[in-house]
């Protein structure tokens, strides 16, 4: 995409360029719903700004969102930034205990909000300085907490906006002035407020916007929380930035629900976590083969697999409604397998890699590169510099940096973090450890805090082995623990196969079958790798993981025994 030569790099400049250029395409809305347009979207904004004003909101108050997906969160957002006032995405998962520390820390002026996420701000009534705003039109009932519903307010707003005779006007805005604080929800423990700016934000959806063409009105099914800065930029402000339609499916939907609002709104491009593409591929593919006995000998050749995952990607096309070019995929990493599914298929995916503390993206496709490897990230995106520090000598792996306009202002109120992470020439440590190959790919290995140092002194990549051990139709998740210089592993299986596997058993031989499993398990992936990333021991694991708002497990949590600590 043509970046205009009068580029201000504010969100407000996004949306107002966005409407001038756009005006009466549709927007953003509801899949299945019918679209605001630009031009509507941008009136209700200005019209929402004007009744946040009015109620006391100013320039660098803090106003949180904490509210499912919605073309109304997205509303709010741009209503808040338009004030220079900075938005609080909460996202809707976090407990209570979480949502309660955020909104005291940020002593937020006013609060947006849903049904399903107001019992968590019950107790804070007194703390709360002005309107709880639900987004959803809900009525809490009046002795417990006072709410004004967000279709009342937005008309009343936008009747007493359209009878002023002069526009409303507000504070002058800077690109460096913060738009957002976010909150992580990361692997290693402690919550950091991440202070994102304008330019934080817009320079990455810039920047995405170029890995490939994206014509005007192409549709976005938004299926990820937006107060997760992975689906805002890439999801939201780069598509609006394009002229596109965003349509969000609500919440998270089932493969029936998603194969239904696909084939509505024919998307042409979906951000996903690999878990999206990872169910589908163990639910709708492996199953197609493994029941097939000419499909699995076909399979065992290179030229018959690549004739049958064609076939397999051509419908998996359909799934989606058949005019996706772009399956955005980040957040975690991908596993190997299906990667190899995913490119054999000419599925059209792109993995991207980054993280809050960068808006989120930092390297990423281009589409189309040929010289793109498999299992790679891509190149950085463009204006982002990346470099590995203290490299291994032997395989290239070190610290991922990264610079670029896109790298965080800072953690709020956190001066000792901010320096660990963010050296004064605006160079970010990433926390990830990787390497770049010679077509200039990054390959990410995983966090550095996560690395197993073993007796031997080899460094064992625990994501690695744990992708192989997902690779089993029969496992949902992983965990690879270190206990007393071996590794062990914890398994939450599937136990819809594990019912399919054992069916007709008694309950003793089905634990017999389900025991056998787990061994040939260990033993098949102990041939795959080094002789220091051998499993000692697996263990049944009764209940999922806790995890991230991307799905990665919270590795803190658990002790050496596979519990909670």
């Amino acid at each position: 995409m043509m970046v205009d030569t009068d580029v201000r790099m504010t969100l407000n400049y996004i949306l107002d360029s966005s409407r001038m250029k756009y005006g009466d395409r549709p927007a953003v809305g509801m899949a299945l719903e019918t679209p605001l347009s630009y031009n509507e979207m941008h009136h209700h904004v200005i019209a929402l700004a004007c009744y946040l004003l009015k109620d006391g909101v100013s320039k660098g108050d803090r106003v949180a969102i904490l509210a499912e997906n919605s073309h109304f969160w997205g509303l709010a957002y741009f209503a808040i930034v338009r004030l220079g006032a900075v938005v609080v995405p909460i996202l809707p998962d976090l407990p209570e205990s979480d949502v309660h520390h955020i909104l005291n820390e940020m002593q937020v002026r006013v609060l947006f909000t849903t049904q399903r996420q107001i019992e968590k701000i019950y107790e804070l009534k007194k703390e709360l300085a002005g309107s709880v705003i639900t987004l959803d039109d809900y009525l809490a009932p009046g002795d417990v907490i006072k709410v004004t519903p967000f279709s009342k307010l937005l008309a009343e707003a936008t009747a007493e906006m359209d009878s002023l005779e002069d526009a409303p006007s507000f504070a002058e805005l800077e690109e460096n002035d913060i738009a957002s604080i976010l909150y992580t929800s990361g692997t290693s423990g402690y919550s950091k407020a991440v202070m994102l700016s304008h330019k934080n934000l817009t320079s990455n959806a810039y920047s995405a916007s170029r890995l490939m063409e994206i014509p005007p009105g192409s549709v976005f099914l938004s299926i990820l929380p937006m107060s997760h800065t992975y689906e805002f930029t890439m999801g939201f402000i780069m598509p609006l930035l394009c002229g596109c339609h965003i349509a969000y499916a609500g919440k998270t939907p089932t493969p029936a629900i998603l194969q239904n609002l696909c084939q509505h709104e024919k998307p042409f491009a979906i951000f996903a976590v690999p878990l999206v593409l990872e169910k589908i591929y163990k639910k709708r593919v492996l199953p197609q083969i493994e029941k097939s006995k000419l499909l699995s000998l076909a399979c065992k050749t290179r030229l018959g697999r690549k004739m049958i995952y064609r076939k397999i990607g051509d419908k998996l096309l359909q799934f989606f409604g058949g005019n996706l070019k772009l399956m955005g995929i980040g957040g975690a990493a991908l596993n190997p397998e299906v990667e190899q599914f995913l490119y054999q298929a000419r599925f059209p995916y792109l993995i991207g890699y980054g993280l809050t503390e960068a808006a989120p993206l930092l390297a990423g496709g281009p589409m189309g590169d040929r010289t793109i490897a498999i299992g790679s990230t891509g190149k950085p995106i463009p204006g982002v510099d990346v470099r590995i520090v203290d490299p291994d000598p032997e395989t290239g792996v070190g610290e991922i940096h990264a610079a670029g306009p896109n790298v965080m202002q800072g953690y709020y109120g956190d001066v000792e973090s901010t320096s660990d992470v963010l050296a004064s020439d605006g160079w970010l440590a990433t926390g990830d450890l990787g390497f770049i190959d010679e077509q200039g790919n990054l390959h990410v290995r995983g966090r550095s805090k996560n690395v197993i140092v073993m007796a031997s002194g080899e460094n064992i990549y625990p994501e690695a082995v744990e992708h192989r051990m997902n690779s089993f139709p029969w496992v949902v998740e992983s965990l690879l623990l270190e206990n007393n210089g071996q590794l062990e592993a914890w398994i939450y299986p599937d136990y819809e196969v594990l019912d399919e596997i054992t069916a007709g058993k008694s309950r003793s031989d089905r634990r017999v079958c389900i025991e056998e499993l787990f061994e040939e398990m260990r033993q098949q992936v102990n041939t795959q790798v080094s002789a220091s990333s051998r499993i000692a021991r697996v263990f049944e694991r009764r209940e999922p993981f806790i995890k991230t708002a991307t799905h990665k497990i919270k590795r803190y949590l658990y002790n050496e025994h596979g519990m909670i600590g």
